[in-house]
């Protein structure tokens, strides 16, 4: 019976510990130009301030329709890392050397945040490329989304 309920209470010690866990986050973002030559701005971003979301939210309701009145230049950063990566194409077209340099340098920063305490938890990403002659614009976008625990 001892053993039992022993058991019993290192079980519900574990389910205690496990809930009470909490995890911050942070996002990775790359840009990669999708413009020929050079032209284009190809980079890695990184917040390095939080700000909270509820600064910029308002709940808008049948009976309260007021607009949110936040400004937008209070909810951008001024301390983020920056770091020039290649973009996908040159004066000939695709440029493969470009797209394994970047590899190599967004293999570095995530490693580093893995060395850091960061779990690669999910990566999203999406692409506005070029729509055709005159168009000369386009970026690929991809999201790195790390946790770790809360210390």
């Amino acid at each position: 019976m001892l053993k039992k309920m022993l058991i019993a209470a290192v079980l519900f010690a574990s389910i205690l510990s496990a809930e009470a866990q909490s995890y911050e986050f942070k996002i990775v973002t790359t840009i990669e130009s999708v413009v020929p030559m050079g032209l284009g701005r190809s980079r890695i971003i990184s917040a390095e301030e939080e700000k909270n979301y509820q600064d910029y939210t308002s709940s808008r309701t049948e009976e309260n329709n007021k607009q949110n009145k936040s400004k937008r230049g209070d909810a951008k950063v001024d301390n983020f890392d920056e770091t020039k990566i290649l973009n996908f194409f040159s004066a000939a077209g695709i440029n493969f050397q470009n797209i394994a340099s970047n590899d190599a340098v967004i293999s570095s920063k995530v490693n580093t945040m893995i060395d850091e305490g960061w779990e690669l938890a999910f990566v999203t990403s999406g692409v506005e490329s070029d729509a055709g002659k005159g168009d000369g614009q386009g970026i690929f976008i991809t999201r790195f989304i790390f946790k770790r625990l809360k210390s």
